[in-house]
């Protein structure tokens, strides 16, 4: 067994916690910001957009017109951080919403069925 061959020891933090082992094979920076972007379902969306999970009718609503810039991932309504943020700013702007956001069909701005 050479130096490349030992096995790597993992301490806890102050808090307790392991470090996570990284995985050579996967591009970090993509797979966490992918992952820190997504926020799932309408009560996580109002979070982020009113401050409060109560609000999801609100997220319906705006969904049900296309005015928010969603997707789906099976039956739940999702959005990207980015993508929303972005958009807030298009609308303090006055800016009309991009054309990929307002697709025709199969798109992620389509109404509630």
């Amino acid at each position: 067994m050479n130096e490349t061959d030992t096995p790597t020891v993992r301490t806890p933090s102050a808090e307790g916690e392991f470090p996570a082992i990284a995985d050579p094979a996967k591009p970090k920076s993509a797979a966490l910001s992918i992952a820190g972007d997504i926020l799932a379902g309408a009560e996580a969306i109002a979070e982020f957009l009113f401050g409060d999970r109560r609000r999801r009718r609100k997220v319906y609503n705006l969904v049900e017109s296309g005015q928010l810039p969603v997707f789906r991932l099976g039956v739940n309504i999702c959005a990207r951080k980015s993508v929303l943020l972005d958009w807030i700013t298009r609308q303090e702007r006055g800016e009309a919403a991009a054309p990929s956001m307002l697709s025709k069909s199969g798109d992620h701005t389509s109404p509630l069925r």
